[in-house]
């Protein structure tokens, strides 16, 4: 009897078992579906509210323009094709997952980036990616965080603080020119920039920053090496779709190596800012009011300022927030800056006359001082440099679009409409290369920014720190260590094409790589002549 309840009891457990599969595997279908639909509902939408705006070829309905945005020379010539074809604008699908405008025009991209911040999204396709490193900071962050976070961290990028970071400026760039020079003495006089600019800006903000020097330019930092690490990681996560899902993307190697960079990041930024509110505390408990704020005002660095600063009821940011803070400010600082320095000198070394009228801009400058330092008041009497600055920003953005979403539909000329919820690609890249807007776009050409030839341009030509009330917080730390970089280099370097050792190919022949920052493939080389004997301690 025993043996034959046994088997009823089986076969029921079995039965119960395959009835739950069922009820299981029905459930998980049924979602699917519903998902899919919806989904699919949504495409067809998006497509039907877009199709005021041209859309070029596509693979299928579903697939839409999917695998035809790449990260490659070949990607910006595409963009350049629909820069010629479309001029303005035009639609683009990827999957039915992301729908997209192209935006190349300043017609076109000034209603965007000059739309209130309160309806203005930062959109997951980009930005998603960088949250686990950057939390809520303002590069990412939206509403009333982002509003309170602007009003907050304005101070440190005042002019009276920026002029305290020209020095550690000309201290990273003095750094890296006395390896230069090291090395052309020994007889290595072609370099490759990216590896040496990108250390030695990594040097300074971290100076700026923290107020920590870290040596990063002659040995290896395990903070510096892991800030690398995380970037390339997202760079791999964004070409890979089926990593753009966090519960995919966090069981592969590459989300398992993210995690492990991110940690010794995120310790180094949570390390210091504990140690600066401790010694902050402490100031406060033991001097009185008029000393601590002669100790506020001593302190300079960018911790130091938003640690103090406090919004209009007392309010500063929690430790966490500052974090995120410090942590966006070494990601956003370290690799624009370093590309736009490295597209900078090779610019230069492409087009000897303006290299040479730029030095001898400098060296006047520099006459009858005794020690070739760039002073924060220098950097309004280097208009010719500054212009050669800005027509290689316009030619080589380190950055090379923005993407918006909107929280309403956007009206945009001609009748156009963005509806809420679509991705705005507004192409830095496309805009600064359109025959439309630019004359010989595609050649390097400083006098455009001449006073007297920018008359009449649209104001929205020339965004290579977007524009609008979420433009880049920065762009004047970037532009001040610009300048002082590009100054002492040629002071004291004369720059020329150099060659690739791996494709014994010149620098002439560079293809462009846009990644989070533009790059070059396989590196960006000059060659290098040193101009002065290494100054006297």
């Amino acid at each position: 009897m025993s043996l034959l309840q046994s088997l009823i009891s089986q076969v029921l457990s079995w039965t119960g078992l395959c009835q739950f599969l069922v009820v299981v595997s029905t459930g998980l279908v049924t979602l699917v579906a519903v998902w899919t639909a919806r989904l699919l509902a949504g495409h067809a939408w998006y497509m039907h509210r877009l199709s005021c705006f041209s859309k070029p070829p596509t693979h299928s309905w579903l697939i839409g323009h999917l695998g035809q945005m790449r990260s490659t020379e070949e990607g910006l010539l595409r963009v350049d094709d629909l820069v010629q074809t479309y001029t303005h604008s035009c639609s683009w699908f990827l999957g039915p997952f992301y729908h997209l405008v192209r935006l190349f025009h300043p017609d076109y991209v000034k209603p965007l980036l000059m739309a209130p911040a309160s309806i203005t999204v930062k959109d997951e396709l980009i930005y998603g990616h960088l949250r686990p490193w950057l939390g809520q900071s303002l590069l990412v962050s939206n509403g009333e965080v982002w509003s309170r976070r602007r009003r907050l961290l304005t101070p440190a990028f005042h002019f009276d603080i920026l002029k305290n970071y020209v020095i550690k400026f000309n201290t990273s760039a003095d750094t890296m020119h006395e390896k230069w020079r090291r090395l052309v003495a020994e007889g290595t006089t072609n370099l490759e920039m990216f590896d040496h600019v990108t250390l030695m800006t990594l040097d300074s903000l971290l100076k700026c920053a923290f107020s920590y020097n870290s040596n990063c330019q002659h040995s290896s930092s395990e903070y510096v090496s892991a800030i690398v690490e995380l970037s390339d990681l997202i760079i791999d996560r964004r070409q890979k779709i089926l990593h753009h899902w966090d519960w995919i993307y966090w069981r592969t190697q590459q989300g398992k190596q993210f995690k492990k960079a991110l940690s010794i990041v995120h310790r180094f930024t949570r390390e210091v800012v504990q140690r600066r509110r401790a010694l902050i505390s402490q100031q406060m408990e033991t001097e009185s009011q008029s000393n601590l704020t002669t100790a506020a005002q001593r302190k300079k660095d960018f911790v130091d300022i938003i640690l103090l600063t406090k919004d209009e009821d007392g309010q500063g940011l929690a430790d966490e927030e500052i974090q995120a803070e410090a942590n966006t400010f070494m990601f956003a600082g370290h690799d624009t800056t370093a590309s736009a320095i490295c597209w900078t000198l090779y610019n230069l070394a492409r087009h000897a006359h303006y290299q040479e009228r730029c030095r001898q801009e400098v060296m006047d400058l520099m006459q009858g001082r005794d020690k070739h330092e760039i002073e924060w008041e220098d950097l309004s009497n280097l208009p010719f440099t500054t212009m050669c600055i800005r027509e290689s920003l316009r030619l080589h953005s380190p950055v090379q679009a923005v993407t918006r979403k909107y929280t309403q539909d956007m009206a945009l000329p001609e009748s156009r409409t963005v509806p809420h919820g679509a991705i705005c690609l507004v192409s830095i890249y496309g805009t600064h290369h359109n025959p439309a807007v630019w004359t010989d776009p595609h050649e390097f050409n400083p006098l455009r920014f001449d006073p007297t030839n920018t008359e009449g341009r649209a104001s929205h030509a020339f965004i290579p720190f977007s524009s609008g009330p979420r433009n880049c917080i920065g762009q004047k730390f970037a532009l001040a260590e610009l300048r002082v970089v590009v100054a002492l280099t040629l002071l004291r370097f004369r720059l020329a094409p150099g060659v690739d050792p791996k494709l014994g190919s010149s620098s002439g022949d560079v293809r462009r790589l846009p990644q989070l920052v533009l790059r070059a493939e396989g590196g960006l080389w000059l060659q290098l002549e040193n101009l002065e004997e290494p100054q006297e301690e």
